[in-house]
């Protein structure tokens, strides 16, 4: 008989999943504005960076989005998708990890294809942001994680087409799971890092010169390199 292995929840995945219940219980409403991240913090009885965490990782699901000077507003959202816990990927068999790997280059080639044809001027900040966060985030492993995820998801949004965005948006959980995988093996490395960095801003100039077949050319290159990275985990 095989057996999983019980893993210990972070802080943010429990803070991540409560806000979740809530909106899945009606406490949450779609336009609702959450607390401040330092009055969150206090109801929680957790540390800021717990309650950030977990506002990032609700953005990268489509649940809420961050308004500069406002604050963080819940999103409209199809609660129906929301069955399995924020941390679920981790519970993922290795068989599971070469389908999600195989459907990341089926989507996102394509998607990066279709930026590069589609997106418009507003479009290239959101990538840029990611992209200088990565840069920042150097030896940071959760938040380069959160920033790579970050610009896989603008390249979706700047195809304009609602229903890959929506299934970008379905599998950015279990994709964050991986990319931690990733960098957690190419952690001891800074050259492989700065690669990685490099290969996102090849993906991005393409796309902001509009040239379709070498944006996917780019992508299809990264992704076989994450795959390559994650050949031990998954065979």
């Amino acid at each position: 008989m095989e057996y999983k292995q019980i893993r210990a929840r972070k802080i943010y995945e429990e803070v991540a999943d409560s806000l979740v219940a809530m909106l899945k219980n009606g406490d949450l409403k779609p336009g609702d504005k959450l607390d401040s991240v330092e009055q969150l913090a206090r109801n929680f009885d957790v540390g800021r960076s717990a309650i950030r965490e977990a506002l990032s990782a609700m953005r990268a699901m489509g649940l809420v989005e961050m308004r500069q000077g406002e604050g963080t507003y819940i999103k409209q959202f199809d609660a129906s998708r929301f069955s399995l816990p924020v941390a679920a990927a981790l519970l993922m068999k290795r068989e599971d990890v070469k389908e999600l790997l195989e459907v990341r280059k089926i989507l996102e080639v394509g998607a990066t294809g279709s930026a590069a044809e589609k997106h418009k001027e507003a479009d290239l900040a959101p990538m840029i942001e990611a992209l200088q966060s990565m840069e920042e985030a150097k030896g940071n492993g959760e938040l380069g994680e959160q920033a790579d995820l970050a610009f896989h998801l603008a390249v979706a949004h700047a195809t304009h087409n609602q229903m890959l965005i929506n299934l970008m948006n379905s599998v950015s959980e279990i994709m964050m799971e991986t990319m931690r995988e990733t960098r957690r093996l190419w952690l001891h490395s800074e050259n492989r890092t700065a690669e990685l960095l490099k290969e996102h801003w090849l993906i991005f100039e393409a796309i902001k010169k509009r040239n379709s077949a070498l944006a996917q050319k780019h992508m299809l290159n990264h992704l076989v390199g994450v795959e390559q990275a994650l050949a031990e985990y998954i065979d």
